[in-house]
This record gives structure tokens, sequence and C-alpha cells, in this order.
């Protein structure tokens, strides 16, 4: 420890040591660091992903303590509370990494401002993504519009740099006096649930930090990437990365990803490879959109869907929420969301076309709840997920396909194991009915103990109806 004057090291959303830009940077000045989180109430993200950003700063201080050091952890508002720590730690620089949501980069900005009026040095550094946001562009310089062209481009840009090294040497400071008191321990932080404590499926599937995060990624590159193409799309297999939540806390940094991939190009094909990386690019594009579009959660990107005459229907909104549509495929998924704070992507497809063409209710009551329940819960892949899937954003689906939950079913999820795992009460079923039940004979039905509407939800829609009154409403849209 050091009584010279600190340099802060402000943690967001990059709970790591290694490739770290700011952390890196801030340790080569030569003064000591003092490394902080600000648990700000405007920033704080959903239910769940409090879970795991709890998870996220208990994992960095057991690093920084084995190290001599520890992550100190403050609340209220960080236009407040930051300056207020420069002040009393007598800091020179502040460093962290960048972020790009709106309240993000506003915040930062007026900081940034505030503190290079009085003389401290600022310096921030890009990490969360391959390419800044606002540095793919068209040959006319504005933002694309299309995935396909969007990452063609990001990719003739060439690899990202080489991930950096964890620092060879870190020295830290003390936490003077005059803000000691304002520090938190874990039991102060309030980000897991108490009563009722829900959590316990959370725990039981994830656990948060950079060494599990590329634990996982080498379990994955040696195991599924060679079959990433032709398994991804069967949520039984268990084929995914999972690495989502540990990207969106910055575990582990997309460039890490991307240069242990392209050490292993020799060991899967070109095709597998360039699909995996491909779900990268999709972030990439997603935070291009967010970085345009501040409102992309919010507003239509496509006009003409302000006068979709959604439905408001309270309680076909909540069988959604809590798996009880009677669709078993969409119920597996909705359960898996609340028990484990994720799904598999194409299931999240197929629940997110259910509830704006099923139920015909609005893709934010989705975006809003995915926010709430999701540990990976991104805010430029969610909204921009929805609006995809609703057919109102750029590069959308259109809303005239609709997804059919059985076929989906029967095609990805064919002997029922996925079902089986999150909707037990349909585990009697043979394969042949389990995607439908409510179309099984008698016999099937009373050999398994299954009676729709009474052991098992039954279905709150007709697919068929259902899929004509979306296409009637759309039609309405039309001039």
């Amino acid at each position: 420890m050091s009584a010279q004057p600190p340099a802060l090291v402000w943690f967001r959303e990059d709970f790591r040591l290694a490739d770290n830009a700011a952390l890196t940077d801030a340790a080569q000045s030569g003064a000591p660091l003092l490394c902080l989180v600000i648990l700000d109430d405007a920033s704080l993200p959903g239910a769940a992903a409090r879970w795991w950003l709890d998870g996220a700063i208990r994992a960095l201080d057991t690093q920084l303590q084995s190290r001599g050091g520890r992550l100190h952890v403050f609340h209220g508002p960080s236009r407040e509370v930051l300056p207020r720590i420069v002040r009393q730690t007598g800091a020179r620089s502040v460093f962290w990494n960048r972020r790009y949501d709106p309240n993000g980069r506003e915040t930062d900005a007026a900081i940034k401002t505030e503190l290079k009026e009085a003389g401290i040095t600022v310096r921030s550094h890009a990490g969360a993504l391959l390419h800044e946001p606002w540095a793919v562009r068209t040959q006319s310089g504005t933002p694309f519009q299309v995935f396909t062209a969007f990452w063609r481009s990001a990719r003739d840009l060439g690899d990202p740099r080489p991930p950096l090294p964890e620092p060879s040497a870190l020295t830290f400071a003390d936490l003077p006096p005059a803000c000691a008191h304002a520090g938190l321990t874990p039991d102060d932080y309030a980000l897991r649930p108490a009563k009722p404590d829900w959590a316990q499926g959370l725990r039981d599937e994830w656990e948060p930090g950079e060494e599990t995060a590329h634990d996982l990624l080498g379990t994955f590159l040696t195991e599924n990437l060679a079959t990433y193409a032709a398994s991804r799309d069967f949520p039984a297999r268990n084929t995914s990365s999972r690495l989502s939540p540990f990207l969106r806390f910055g575990h582990i940094t997309p460039g890490q990803i991307w240069h242990a991939t392209a050490e292993k190009a020799g060991t899967a094909s070109q095709t597998d490879t360039a699909k995996f990386l491909a779900e990268l690019g999709w972030r990439e594009f997603a935070w291009s959109l967010l970085f345009t579009h501040d409102d992309l959660a919010t507003r239509n990107l496509r006009p003409a869907f302000d006068a979709m005459p959604w439905r408001n229907d309270p309680e076909a909104l909540k069988a959604w929420q809590q798996g009880r549509t009677g669709y078993p495929l969409v119920d597996a998924g909705m359960r898996q969301l609340w028990h484990t704070g994720w799904m598999h992507n194409r299931v999240r497809m197929v629940v997110a076309s259910f509830l704006v063409k099923h139920l015909l209710i609005d893709w934010r009551e989705g975006e809003r709840w995915f926010a709430d329940t999701l540990v990976d819960h991104d805010p430029a892949s969610n909204a921009t997920n929805w609006q995809w899937n609703a057919g109102t954003g750029v590069d959308a689906a259109p809303f005239f396909r609709v997804m059919n939950p059985i076929l989906q079913s029967r095609k990805f999820d064919p002997d029922g194991s996925y079902i089986r795992r999150w909707v037990p009460e349909l585990a009697p079923l043979p394969d042949s009915a389990i995607h439908a039940p409510w179309e099984a004979g008698e016999d099937t039905l009373r050999q398994a103990g299954v009676i729709p509407g009474e052991t098992c939800p039954a279905p709150i829609v007709d697919h068929r109806e259902a899929r004509e009154r979306a296409l009637a409403a759309w039609r309405s849209l039309k001039p």
C-alpha cells in the first residue's frame, strides 16, 4: 500500500483483470490503484441481472484480494459519488472502460467534463465490443440497417486487437478514512433477493466470474464448436456457449472469444466458426442500433407499427410469463427462464413470436419481462431481438411469418427431452404426443395421467385462429 495519491479504476460492466484496457492503463501510470464500483439506482439492471451483478462484484473482489487489493463498493448517483471520492482520496487520475447505453454515455460525459475542469486526468477505453458502435458505417457514413452488410463491413476492418494480459504487477492504495465510512459490504448491497429468495435456480446454474467464463469458453471450443452450426438450434443438446451473461458483465471480452476461436480454426469447419462468430456480430449490430436509436426499447423503428392494434390481455400475459400457455415448447422456455435466468436462443424466438403474434400483445411487454428475468439482459440485444421478432425493427423478420410452436417443437425437440425437463407434468406422454397433448387420443392421455386443463395447462389460444387474427391486425396497417 502507498500514501501516494491513487489512480481510481471505476469498474462498471467489465469485471475482469485480463484484457481490461482501463486497468492496464491505470497500472502503467505508476500510481497505486483504488478499484471501485458505484451502485447507481439509475443504472442498475433488472432483478435477475442484479443477482449476477452481486456475484460479479464478489468474484472480482476475491481476485483483487488475492493480489493485495480490494474492490470498494459505493452507493448513490455516480455524478455525485465519483467526484466526491476523487476529492476525498486526492486522486489525480480516473480510468474506466466506455459504456454505450444512453444513460451510461450521458453520465460518463458529464463526469468527464466536471473532472477535467477540476484538473483531473480522465482516460476512457474501448473494451466491451470488437469495434466501437460508430466505427462500422456505410460508404456514405450512415449506420447500417441490414445485419449481413454490417457484419461484412465489420469483418473488412480486420481482426480485433490481441487481448491484453492481466497486468503483471498491481499496487493498491488504502481507502482514506474520509470516504471509508461510505463503503459497502456484500451484505449491504441488497442486490440479492431476500424474501422471497427466488434465486436458488440461478445459484444452481451459474457461477459469475472471469475464471468460469474462460472455462466455459474452453469447453465450448473443445467440445461443441465443431458441431455448432448443426446443433445450435436444439435446446436439449446444451451445445450453446452460454457465455452471454459473462459477456454482459465483462468477465470475458468479445476480443478474447474471437482470438480463442481463431486458434481453434483448424478443429472446426469454416461454417461452424463463422456461425459462432456471427453471434458476436449480431451483438455488435445491436449496439450500433442502440447507439443510433436511444429509444430502441420503447419505439417501433418502423413507424407503421405505431398503429398496430395490440391487445390488452393481462391474463394472457401472465400465463405467458408463468409458462402456462398450454403450448409445451413455449411453457418450457418460460419456465427455464424463470428458474435459471436464461433461455436457449431458438426458444427465445419461439416464445417471443408467441407473445407478439399468437397473443397479439405489444412486444414491449416482452422486452420488459426479459429485462427483469434474464441474467444476460443486454439493453441493445434484448431490444433489437424483440423488434426483430415483432417485425418492427430494421432487418426484422416479416410480421406475416408466424412461428408455429408445435412444428418448432417437433423439429428442434423431437424426442421431447427439453419439454420433459421443464414441463415435467407432460413427461409421461410419448414423444408423438408431447408437442401437442390436446391432439392426443383419450387412451394416450389416460395412460399418461395427463388431462389438459387439469394436470397441465390447456392451450390459451388456437394456433390457426391466432395466426389469422395476427395477420388481420397486420393487414390493417396497410393504407
